[in-house]
């Protein structure tokens, strides 16, 4: 459409527009036609639009404008206060959850099955533990792709649990899918899972030690722990590559919450001390990792 097109669609100002769209034409947002219209160009409409994709990263956007990213970051710079889930809006949770479902998407079942013997293990296991399930996209994946499973989502805020228990009813697996109100600290199961997993949010733990030591002893033996993240930079090099860049913009909203991302060396050496065996690591894109091991 024209830039006066869209702005009647979009309920904007058409001098504004017709700004936007040359500036997203010059950025390759946008394909250029000669009778003056434009179009998405076709990766940024997978990019902006396909939430099915594994490129999907219109969820992002939506975190970019909330205040719980920059502005409250700025808020806080000079008092050093932190923030947890329970202090953040529901346009938040909903835009990390957007955000989190591609890594979920590139995760299940595709990352699983490069782990070694992970498809196997499911394939006769029946129990499986999410940690840090959010608003329930990981659950409702993992038992919409391993129908022989049995399901508990473990997470620390009441809210994303609401939300969870909304998806998962909406998707019919009420009764394969169990929600526990519970910090990961407080994990007390011992030899009850075949699978533990956890997406994008390992790094945000208050003691990651002991939660991989209760990790360790919530899984049968042979079963398979895998931590799904971001494999933030050792080195400042790493920094400056457009990933560590990417990253780094994400420490941001990290810090308020006390924690920041950590690289794959951290994951691999902190999963050996605490016994896990056939430990390794799984690179599924320049942002997204799955480290792993087994009991």
């Amino acid at each position: 459409m024209t830039p006066d097109q869209l702005a009647k669609v979009a309920g904007i100002d058409s001098f504004y527009a017709g700004v936007w769209c040359r500036a997203a034409y010059g950025a390759g947002v946008l394909d250029g036609h000669e009778d003056g219209s434009y179009e998405l160009a076709p990766h940024v409409a997978t990019l902006l639009l396909d939430r099915g994709s594994p490129a999907y990263l219109g969820g992002l956007f939506k975190v970019m404008n909330q205040p719980e990213l920059f502005p409250t970051f700025s808020e806080n710079l000079p008092s050093g206060k932190r923030i947890w889930w329970d202090e953040t809006g529901p346009g938040w949770i909903e835009g990390v959850a957007e955000t989190g479902g591609a890594f979920n998407t590139r995760f299940i079942p595709g990352g699983i099955s490069q782990v070694p013997g992970a498809d196997e293990r499911l394939s006769k296991g029946r129990r499986a533990l999410e940690l840090a399930c959010g608003t329930g996209v990981g659950l409702v994946r993992l038992a919409t792709q391993f129908p022989q499973l049995e399901l508990t989502g473990l997470d620390g805020d009441s809210y994303s649990l609401g939300s969870a228990r909304s998806r998962v009813d909406d998707a019919g697996l009420s009764d394969r899918v169990t929600l526990v109100h519970s910090t990961m600290e407080d994990l007390e199961a011992e030899d009850e899972f075949d699978l533990v997993t956890i997406n994008v949010s390992m790094h945000e733990c208050r003691d990651i030690e002991a939660v991989t030591a209760a990790i360790y002893r919530a899984l049968k033996p042979g079963g398979f722990f895998l931590n799904s993240d971001f494999p933030f930079p050792d080195t400042a090099e790493g920094l400056r590559t457009v990933p560590g860049r990417i990253m780094s913009g994400v420490q941001f909203f990290e810090a308020l919450i006390d924690d920041q991302l950590l690289p794959i060396a951290f994951y691999l050496d902190l999963f050996e001390r605490h016994g896990f065996k056939d430990v390794g690591v799984v690179e599924i894109n320049p942002v997204h990792a799955i480290t792993h091991g087994r009991k």
